[in-house]
C-alpha cells in the first residue's frame, strides 16, 4: 500500500476563489489525486464517486462520528479542531450503528410521506407570505426568503411555537458554522453560547411534549416518547433537535438560494419552467447535484486500512466530497451541464448515500419546488442586480448564499 499523496495546495479549500467556485479544484483532485492528505492534519480529501461509495459501504472501517473538523489556524496553515464527545454530537447523521438506526426510526414518522404531503399547503402559504412584499418591491435580496421558509418548516415539524420564528431562523442558519473551517476563536465562543441557548429552549419544549397527556404529533413528541421508553436519553433527544435545525434549515435554504440564482442567470430555463412547471422537480435535482448544500461530510478511520491503494491509520479523517463526486465524468454524461432530461435525476450524492441518506430529503425537495413554483408564477423575469454581486457564506462546508440581490418584472408589470 502507498501513502496518500499530499495536496499541493494545503490551504486551497479556504481560499476565496475556491469558496466561490470549487469545481476546478475538485476536477484536478479527481484527475490527479482522488485521495490526498491535507498537510499534516491527518485529514484526507476523497474526490471520486467510486472511492466515496467504497467508504460508505465499509462502516466497519469508517465511523460517521464527528470528532474534529478541519480549520485554518491563526498562522494560516490547516489544522484540526477537536470536538468534545458530549453525546449530542453523535446523533442521526453523525451516529454509527446501532444508534443511527434508532435515531432514524424516531425521526422517520415526522418525515413520512403522509406528513410531508399534509405540510405542502402550509409551505405554499409560507412561501406566498414571504414572497408578497418582495415581489411588490420589484425584488431585492432573496436570501431571507430562502431562509425563512425552511426555518418555519423545521420548527413546525419539531412542534415549536410559530411566534419564535426569528430565533428559529437564526438557529437554522447557524448549524454549519462549526464546520466552516475559518471561524475565529471569538466566534466559536459565541456559537457555543448560542448553541447552549438553543439546547435549553429545545429541552424545555421536549419536556413539555413529554409531560402532556396527549401531545400533538411532532418530532419532539416522538423524541420525548423515546426518552420515556429509554430508547434514547435526553441529551441525545436534544442533539437530534439541534441537528434537525441545521440539516433541515440551512441545507434547504442553500438549495433554494442556489436554484434561484441559476434561474436569474439562465432566463431560457426560467421561461421553460414557467411554461412546463412539471419540470421544476427535475430542475431542483440538477441544482442539488451541481450545487450540493453541504459540500462534504466527514468520516473517521476506525482502524488501519487502505482506500484506493492508499494507507490510512486509525484516527485519520476523510472528507467525502459530494460536490466532486456529483461531477464525476465516470458516472455522469456531460457532468457540468444542467440537464432536465437525465434518465435518473435523483442519482447524486447531495443528500448522502446508503444508510445515512438524508431522512429529510423529500421535505427539502418539496420546499424548493414550492418556492420556485411561487416565484416563477409571480414573475415575468428574474435577473441579477447589476453591480451587486451575490455573496456565499465563508465556509468550506456549506454552499449557501448569504446575499442574493435580484431584480424582477412582476406578472402585472
Amino acid at each position: 500500500m502507498r501513502a496518500p499523496l499530499y495536496s499541493d495546495r494545503p490551504t486551497a479549500l479556504f481560499e476565496a476563489d475556491v469558496l466561490e467556485e470549487p469545481d476546478s479544484l475538485f476536477e484536478s483532485l479527481r484527475r490527479d489525486r482522488p485521495i490526498s492528505r491535507v498537510d499534516e492534519t491527518g485529514v484526507h480529501l476523497v474526490a471520486t464517486w467510486d472511492l466515496i461509495d467504497d467508504v460508505l459501504r465499509r462502516e466497519g472501517d469508517f465511523s460517521a462520528n464527528l470528532t474534529g473538523v478541519l480549520i485554518r489556524e491563526e498562522a494560516g496553515r490547516p489544522g484540526v479542531f477537536a470536538l468534545p464527545d458530549t453525546g449530542a454530537n453523535h446523533v442521526i447523521a453523525t451516529a454509527d450503528e446501532p444508534g443511527h438506526a434508532v435515531h432514524r426510526s424516531l425521526a422517520q414518522p415526522s418525515l413520512s410521506a403522509r406528513r410531508i404531503a399534509a405540510l405542502e399547503a402550509r409551505i405554499h402559504d409560507w412561501a406566498k407570505a414571504a414572497l408578497r412584499p418582495w415581489l411588490e418591491a420589484g425584488g431585492g435580496d432573496f436570501a431571507p426568503i430562502s431562509e425563512i421558509v425552511p426555518a418555519r418548516a423545521v420548527a413546525f415539524l419539531l412542534g415549536l411555537p410559530e411566534g419564535d420564528v426569528i430565533r428559529h431562523r437564526t438557529w437554522a442558519m447557524m448549524g454549519g458554522e462549526i464546520l466552516a473551517g475559518d471561524v475565529s476563536a471569538e466566534r466559536l465562543v459565541r456559537l457555543a453560547t448560542e448553541t447552549g441557548r438553543m439546547a435549553d429552549y429545545l429541552g424545555e419544549h421536549l419536556d413539555a411534549a413529554g409531560s402532556e397527556a396527549v401531545a400533538a404529533p411532532s418530532l419532539l413528541a416522538d423524541l420525548a416518547e423515546g426518552v420515556r421508553l429509554g430508547v434514547i436519553d435526553r441529551v441525545q433527544a436534544i442533539g437530534i433537535g439541534i441537528v434537525m435545525f441545521g440539516a433541515g434549515g440551512e441545507s434547504t435554504a442553500a438549495l433554494i438560494g442556489s436554484a434561484v440564482r441559476r434561474l436569474a442567470e439562465d432566463p431560457q430555463t426560467a421561461a421553460r419552467l414557467r411554461d412546463e412547471p412539471a419540470l421544476i422537480s427535475r430542475f431542483v435535482e440538477e441544482v442539488a447535484r451541481l450545487e450540493p448544500p453541504f459540500k462534504f461530510h466527514y468520516r473517521v478511520v476506525r482502524r488501519a486500512c487502505e482506500l484506493g491503494g492508499a494507507s490510512l491509520v486509525a484516527g485519520d479523517r476523510l472528507m467525502l466530497l459530494w460536490a466532486s463526486a456529483n461531477r464525476d465524468a465516470d458516472h455522469f454524461e456531460d457532468p457540468t451541464a444542467l440537464r432536465l432530461d437525465r434518465r435518473h435525476p435523483k442519482r447524486h450524492m447531495s443528500f448522502g448515500r446508503g444508510s445515512h441518506f438524508c431522512v429529510g430529503a423529500p421535505l427539502a425537495r418539496m420546499e424548493a419546488r414550492v418556492v420556485l413554483e411561487q416565484l416563477l408564477a409571480g414573475t415575468r423575469s428574474i435577473r441579477m442586480r447589476a453591480g451587486d454581486a451575490p455573496v456565499h457564506a465563508r465556509s468550506i462546508f456549506v454552499r449557501r448564499l448569504e446575499r442574493l440581490p435580484l431584480e424582477i418584472e412582476g406578472v402585472g408589470a
